[in-house]
């Protein structure tokens, strides 16, 4: 298959090199276009001695065809990879600026496009830069999370261009997509919420994000497209996931709530806070005194609950949820079923030192209106696999859902 390979400004188009000679080794031909940035990187010379067809750099290069060789490449191509994708590309994108070669063969193609950003922490969590992905996003645009750490601006955070292997895997899935979800969107949380106090305190908890991480990487594996709702959580993206970062209960309702609709299936694994504090964040640091501090706290909306109610009785999405109990989980986990309106409880004992938050390990019952159902102490990928062998079966029951998408 022939691959366009854009390439913008950015320190990380360096890896676009190995990203070529990787997509290479997978079978398929690939040419490169070079926006006028990139060539401040890397030169047109090293991409053309891998890809071993000419760099594409100038929209009006001289030639008989050239001022309609982006359309003609728009029909050929079986994918648009941008990577880097730089906070400038992506505005065009979004905003259907086409001013060079690159920009114009996005409007003229109708290859899946996927696009890896990378760019400094603070641009990437700008307003404006979210808000167009999230409008490439609902184009069908699939991008590749950057990845966290040391930035060649010095910055220490989110941002860095995902490494070669993983954009190589990324692009080969949205070429040969495969498996049994194929066609069907999941929306799955995970993490902790936190509530903030002031400036500096919050309220929190131990969730890692390991079992709504796990299980969107097992859905992404299975062929489904993902969306990842994550509060704080160190862990890294999974691979062909989209992933949204909220931090409070607040942030996740608004977040559920817009990606839930038209979805499938919603996990909800996030360990959400049951309460925040009473009239919000203090706008400045608590001081410490001697006395006794007493601060009231609220209840934070019950997100599967607003889900179920959302629902209206309709068959999709399918719901499943999460109660992470100490003790016997199971009474409370069938009152949540009924309470809740949703589909499966993925019930577990978190008070185990081998179970539940912040271990890579996982036991629990999944209960459901058909019975309950106990799996043994496992990684938390093999109950990831296990809920999603039930969430696959109900799918299949509910002859009335949508059709499945294709596209």
């Amino acid at each position: 298959m022939l691959i366009a390979l854009g390439v913008t400004g950015g320190i990380g188009a360096y890896k676009s090199v190995e990203v070529a000679r990787g997509l290479q080794k997978r079978g398929h031909d690939v040419v490169a276009i070079m926006t006028r940035s990139a060539r401040r990187f890397v030169g047109e010379v090293t991409f053309e001695a891998i890809t071993r067809r000419p760099a594409i750099t100038d929209q009006f290069a001289r030639g008989a065809n050239a001022d309609i060789e982006h359309i003609a490449l728009a029909t050929d191509i079986a994918l648009l990879l941008v990577a880097p994708a730089t906070a400038n590309v992506i505005g065009k994108f979004a905003n259907g600026i086409a001013d060079d070669f690159l920009t114009s063969l996005y409007l003229a193609t109708r290859a899946p496009v996927l696009m890896a950003p990378a760019m400094n922490t603070h641009m990437l969590e700008h307003a404006a830069v979210q808000r167009n992905l999230q409008t490439l996003a609902a184009r069908g645009v699939s991008f590749v999370e950057p990845g966290d750490g040391f930035l060649a601006c010095g910055w220490i955070g989110k941002g860095r261009l995902a490494e070669p292997d993983a954009i190589v895997e990324a692009a080969e899935r949205r070429l040969r997509p495969t498996g049994s979800l194929l066609g069907r969107t999941f929306v799955v949380s995970a993490g902790p919420t936190y509530e903030d106090l002031d400036p500096v305190r919050y309220i929190g908890n131990r969730s890692s994000g390991r079992m709504g991480y796990a299980v969107a990487q097992e859905a992404a594996r299975r062929g489904a497209h993902v969306v990842l709702v994550s509060g704080p959580s160190s862990l890294e993206p999974p691979t062909g996931v989209r992933v949204e970062r909220v931090r409070s209960a607040a942030e996740m309702l608004r977040a559920m709530r817009t990606h839930a609709t038209g979805a499938d299936a919603v996990v909800m694994a996030a360990a959400v806070a049951d309460y925040t504090p009473d009239g919000g964040r203090a706008a400045s640091k608590i001081g410490k005194t001697d006395a006794p501090l007493t601060i009231t706290l609220t209840r934070t909306p019950d997100i599967l609950a607003e889900l179920g109610r959302a629902r209206a009785g309709a068959p999709l999405p399918v719901l499943v949820g999460f109660a992470a109990e100490t003790g016997d989980p199971r009474p409370r986990g069938r009152q949540k079923l009924a309470s809740k309106q949703v589909d499966l409880i993925v019930a577990n004992d978190v008070s185990r030192a081998d179970a539940g938050f912040d271990v890579d390990t996982n036991a629990a019952v999944l209960i459901s209106a058909d019975g309950e159902t106990d799996t043994p102490l496992q990684l938390k990928s093999g109950l990831a696999s296990a809920i999603l062998d039930r969430v696959e079966q109900m799918l299949a029951a509910r002859t009335t859902a949508a059709p499945v998408r294709t596209s």
